[in-house]
């Protein structure tokens, strides 16, 4: 790290972690090859063109995004195939479009209308996935109706506009299980309802197709992956306090934290106010004996940051106040004005919030919302 770093920081400001971020990327591309799983990581966390290139640098070539704006940004950096892994939203027809002309572009359908739209206003071909869902219940075909599967699959296969990849799920109720063993057996009881239902789609005249999976507490919890063909992660390039919560990594793993300004210190309850708050961390929240928090704190180091244990949390957030509860040892090394590190409890949020990071070399990083493209 250089030595000037943390004098440069004057506001909130999300340091990455290189080493840390590579190593998880790493792991994750060695799981999904040893398996012989096509590899798809979701991009929604970093939303960056220059940390996209450390994927690049381990093989990647296929991705997943989480909106057309985003799918533009990585299309425009070199990026020639890409989900949108959101369902279709036909008041963008026009950039799909043009998406469709210069990428190989795959899109999340679970609705007749939309099929038909698409086969209307298109001229080249794309990529197109059923949405399921095998548990989550935000929006997919439930996986135990496959007439409905098979009369949505009907009508795509009408369509020469379209390749009909398969039947893709994303089995975010992992985020919410209780233990380690709870996240592993969701994640199988998802990627097991793919399958059953493929199977039941044959006596439909469907034959084989693909089955796509994402969420990073199960792909990088459970070590056989199953009967799949493609995984989607995401979180896991930089993972956060959540991810600690629910056992899926260590803090020792977590790539990023955002450096925030001390600006009033309350010894009477060992609380430090932080320049730092739900405009830059999210108001996602965690629970510790019923009580929201949003984040763990960390001490900033010559090396980044150094974990300071799990009661120092950020216990309130308001537009741009965070209020951190540290244990006395902690708050004894504060003074006003120094900086102090926050994991924050959803680092894709925090991202999004931030539009950018900086490097612990001191490089800026910028995200497809703060670059301009």
């Amino acid at each position: 790290m250089k030595a000037d770093l943390y004098q440069r920081i004057e506001k909130p400001t999300l340091l990455v972690d290189e080493s840390k971020a590579c190593a998880n990327i790493r792991k994750m591309v060695a799981k999904a090859a040893a398996q012989k799983i096509r590899f798809r990581p979701h991009f929604k966390t970093h939303q960056s063109a220059r940390i996209g290139e450390w994927f690049r640098a381990e093989g990647v070539t296929a991705i997943t995004v989480s909106s057309l704006s985003m799918a533009d940004y990585f299309a425009k950096h070199g990026w020639g195939d890409i989900l949108v892994a959101f369902p279709v939203n036909l008041r963008e027809m026009d950039t799909i479009r043009r998406l469709s002309e210069k990428i190989r572009l795959g899109l999340l359908v679970e609705a007749l209308h939309s099929v038909r739209a698409l086969a209307e206003a298109l001229e080249s071909q794309v990529d197109i996935w059923v949405k399921i869902d095998t548990g989550l219940h935000r929006t997919g075909l439930d996986a135990a109706q496959p007439r409905a599967v098979a009369e949505l699959i009907a009508e795509i296969q009408q369509h020469p506009k379209f390749r009909l990849r398969g039947l893709l799920t994303h089995a975010g109720q992992t985020y919410h299980a209780g233990s380690v063993q709870e996240i592993r057996d969701l994640y199988t009881r998802s990627w097991q309802a793919l399958a059953g239902l493929r199977e039941a789609l044959h006596p439909y005249g469907i034959g084989e197709m693909q089955l796509s999976i994402g969420d990073t507490p199960g792909c990088w919890l459970r070590e056989e992956l199953g009967q799949v063909d493609e995984i989607r992660p995401g979180n896991f390039v930089f993972f956060d306090s959540m991810m600690v919560d629910l056992g899926v990594c260590s803090v020792d793993e977590v790539a990023v934290a955002m450096a925030c300004p001390v600006v009033a210190l309350h010894p009477e309850r060992n609380e430090a106010v932080i320049y730092g708050g739900a405009v830059h961390l999210s108001k996602d929240a965690l629970q510790n004996d019923g009580r929201n928090f949003y984040g763990y704190a960390v001490l900033l180091t010559e090396q980044g940051w150094q974990f300071a244990g799990h009661e120092n949390r950020v216990i309130g957030l308001s537009q741009e106040h965070g209020v951190l509860r540290l244990e006395t040892d902690v708050f004894s090394r504060l003074k006003v004005g120094d900086l102090i590190g926050v994991l924050p409890a959803h680092s894709c949020l925090a991202v999004d919030a931030q539009g950018k990071y900086l490097s612990l070399e001191g490089e800026e990083i910028f995200t497809y919302l703060s670059s301009g493209a």
